[in-house]
């Protein structure tokens, strides 16, 4: 099979995955996934000498760097219109969720946001594209030792953020009074 047909089989194969990916971490800016998803495969086009038997881990790498990039020119672009006063604040659209709009697992999402971005994206490596240590090797390019433990500690840091949020149960559970010959009286 020539470079190029590795290359076409891998986009068929992992165009819907990668567009998955890129997705879930441009939350809320769907109108950039395509443009995102388009650089990957424009990468991995130049770069189809370089397709790996297994490509989808190397592509979620080469999202990664396609993403960072994405992120910085839209932080570029936020400060410019920041800067002109034309944002949607300045003009009255702002709209406020209520309080109580929470989605179910929002702590989840707050105990993630804590984290810093390589223990965010180790984690979501695992959870949501589904990656085993190998493959999250090669998606951050590091060896899986360095992968495994960069899993251990994110996961470990994650429990922490989440037991600060949400303090155990029996945290709010009554201490039981055992004091000896102390009876509970009900009435």
């Amino acid at each position: 099979m020539s470079n190029d047909e590795i290359f076409a089989a891998a986009y068929r194969e992992h165009y819907w995955a990668v567009s998955r990916y890129v997705a879930r971490r441009l939350d809320g800016r769907s109108g950039e996934v395509e443009e995102v998803v388009a650089d990957v495969f424009t990468v991995a086009w130049r770069r189809r000498d370089d397709l790996p038997p297994t490509p989808l881990p190397w592509l979620y790498g080469v999202a990664r760097n396609c993403l960072a990039n994405a992120v910085r020119g839209y932080g570029r672009r936020r400060r410019l219109v920041d800067r002109l006063g034309n944002d949607d604040a300045a003009h009255g659209r702002h709209i406020m969720e209520s309080p109580d709009a929470e989605g179910p697992g929002a702590w989840v999402h707050d105990a993630l946001a804590r984290l810093s971005p390589a223990d965010r994206e180790v984690l979501r490596l695992t959870a949501w594209e589904e990656l085993g240590v190998d493959e999250i090797a090669v998606a951050l390019g590091c060896g899986s030792r360095a992968a495994a433990m960069r899993l251990h500690r994110a996961r470990r840091r994650l429990r922490a953020e989440i037991d600060h949020i949400q303090p155990p149960a029996h945290a709010y559970a009554p201490a039981a009074d055992t004091t000896p010959g102390k009876e509970h009286r009900h009435g």
